[in-house]
């Protein structure tokens, strides 16, 4: 996938414990599993929501797969933010036994 630039990148099994985490992912994805910490902000309310995002804080942005939050971690650090991607999305944070929740009583999964 390629930006026109490089996106500044972390894989999820190594994303401090204490990061600022952002979820761009939708409703129904964020039901099924997501990082306990996190804080959730479609992609497409982004911008009306990007005063939510703290500018004092590196921003780690997820998505399932790493594609949409690519995309979101390009946007934000235009706009000033320091954001880096957390590469390989959820899928790779589940495969990296990372905590997850659900907001559905189920066991939590990637959707």
């Amino acid at each position: 996938m390629i930006f026109g630039e490089e996106v500044p990148a972390v894989d999820a099994a190594a994303v401090p414990d204490d990061a600022y985490l952002l979820d761009v992912r939708e409703p129904d994805e964020w039901g099924a599993g997501h990082i306990p910490t996190a804080v959730h902000i479609p992609m497409g309310q982004l911008s009306e929501r990007a005063g939510e995002i703290p500018r004092d804080a590196d921003v780690y942005v997820v998505c399932r797969s790493g594609a949409r939050s690519a995309q979101v971690t390009v946007a934000l650090n235009n706009a000033g933010w320091q954001a880096r991607n957390v590469d390989g999305g959820m899928q790779r944070w589940a495969e990296a036994a990372k905590p997850m929740v659900s907001e559905t009583g189920d066991p939590p999964f990637v959707a």
